[in-house]
């Protein structure tokens, strides 16, 4: 599958009791064509960005992504390869959200 279009949208928590933050995602290949494919990335830790490092690690580890360089983060791939990214984290999201992200959305 040729890869034109990456779209990663992301629900982010802060745990406030722990100090910490989590997020799930979805990340989608090639949006609103035929050969368009959905993954989820269940709730875990990350903060910042790290949900698009982690649903490029998915990606890879699917081998829908290839031929990566070391240490190459998935904007710089996508300039390089000429795929569209986008990217959008949703903040506050209650815990619940995170959980049922790939069930419900």
């Amino acid at each position: 599958m040729k890869v034109k279009t990456i779209d990663i949208n992301a629900k982010q928590w802060f745990d406030k009791a722990n100090g910490n933050s989590y997020f799930s995602a979805q990340a989608t290949i090639n949006y609103g064509t035929k050969t368009a494919k959905t993954f989820y990335l269940p709730h875990q830790y990350g903060y910042g960005d790290h949900y698009r490092d982690m649903a490029f690690d998915k990606l890879v580890e699917l081998k829908i992504i290839k031929d990566v360089e070391e240490r190459e983060r998935i904007w710089r791939y996508c300039d390089r390869k000429k795929i569209i990214l986008r990217t959008n984290k949703e903040t506050g999201c209650r815990k619940r959200d995170m959980i049922d992200f790939g069930t419900n959305n």
